[in-house]
């Protein structure tokens, strides 16, 4: 049975943390061979979302409220699936969650995203509109998407 949980990061575990980070490592470090500084003094000030079955964790994200990252919008960010449950849906699910509470929230803010190219069409599924150019961030091809007001 899976079930769902949003956290300040002064409310997760010492378990929860430990485990959102090995998680972000095993598929952004090790499965997409790239070296960058995930841990980045920003999880202090985010939101936390995620999906556990049993004790495992298995979808996460993480949101940041205006001003973090950008000025005038909330971003999404360190959006993963844990490589065993791809394929049902868990990023769907976890970015309505996420979005649902941006609207509710922060209801006249529109959210940024920073996507990797090739999931360009998940994100526009979800409503995501793709403006500007594609750029490198960390080696991998991204670029600037955005959800409306």
């Amino acid at each position: 049975m899976i079930s769902w949980s949003r956290k300040s990061f002064d409310e997760l575990n010492k378990n929860e943390l430990y485990d959102l980070l090995k998680l972000r490592s095993e598929v952004f470090v090790v499965e997409q061979n790239c070296v960058y500084q995930d841990i980045d003094n920003k999880d202090k000030k985010g939101s936390h979302f995620f999906a556990h079955d049993g004790s495992d964790l298995i979808a996460y994200l993480r949101l940041m409220e205006l001003g973090v990252f950008y000025p005038n919008h909330i971003s999404i960010e360190r959006v993963v699936v844990k490589q065993t449950h791809r394929n049902k849906k868990l990023g769907n699910e976890i970015l309505v969650k996420a979005i649902d509470f941006c609207r509710k929230k922060f209801p006249k803010t529109q959210i940024k995203i920073s996507a990797q190219t090739h999931l360009k069409a998940f994100y526009n599924q979800l409503g995501f509109e793709f403006k500007g150019e594609a750029y490198l961030e960390d080696g991998i091809p991204h670029c600037a998407m955005y959800l409306g007001e």
